[in-house]
């Protein structure tokens, strides 16, 4: 085998290896899990997300929490769902709730270089775990890319895409953190499973 063929043949099974991980993270984003829990902030939250058609990112109807961005753009949590290889994997929507067609700000993708080169992402995302006093920021695969939504349309006024983040996961006995996305408000949510 030549030395070019056994390069591109690598590259291949990262693409598919980097593939094949994403599926399976947005895959175990749905199962659930959070049922009994109450919204946590934002008095005006509901429950119903009626409106958009659910996804498979998006996990049970329930809200942990709803954080207002810029240019009437709603961010709503669905699902914090530990998962069994040691990543916590947080989904729900990005809504435009404004009257013109907006933009996710690049600021949500943060400022680390590494991801800012991959395009507009929600890598600039964070989970704080103030007990332990630890920020745990997006997980990269190994080309750099953050494993979240990227590549986010220009959204309309009244719809919604769905989101995920992809973070490692605090200590089993951590289950409440603080959410930080650039532009948008923080918030308390629970982590489930």
């Amino acid at each position: 085998m030549s030395i070019r063929f056994t390069t591109k043949a690598r590259r291949g099974m990262v693409a598919m290896t980097v593939a094949a991980g994403l599926a399976l993270g947005a895959a175990g984003c749905g199962s659930g899990g959070g049922e009994d829990k109450k919204p946590e902030t934002s008095a005006s939250a509901t429950k119903s997300g009626r409106g958009s058609d659910p996804s498979a990112q998006e996990g049970t109807d329930e809200l942990l929490a709803e954080l207002k961005g810029e240019d009437g753009l709603i961010l709503r949590i669905t699902s914090a769902q530990r998962d069994a290889g040691g990543f916590v994997t947080v989904s729900g929507e990005l809504k435009n709730d404004g009257d013109e067609a907006a933009r996710v700000s690049a600021r949500t993708s943060g400022d680390e270089t590494e991801i800012i080169r991959h395009g507009t992402s929600l890598g600039g995302a964070t989970l704080v775990d103030s007990a332990s006093k630890k920020r745990y920021y997006v997980l990269r695969d190994t080309d750099g890319r953050p494993l979240t939504t990227t590549g986010m349309p220009r959204i309309k006024p009244g719809d919604s895409i769905p989101v995920f983040m992809q973070f490692p996961a605090p200590p089993n006995s951590t289950n409440e953190v603080s959410f930080q996305l650039p532009t948008f408000a923080s918030a308390t949510i629970t982590i489930s499973g």
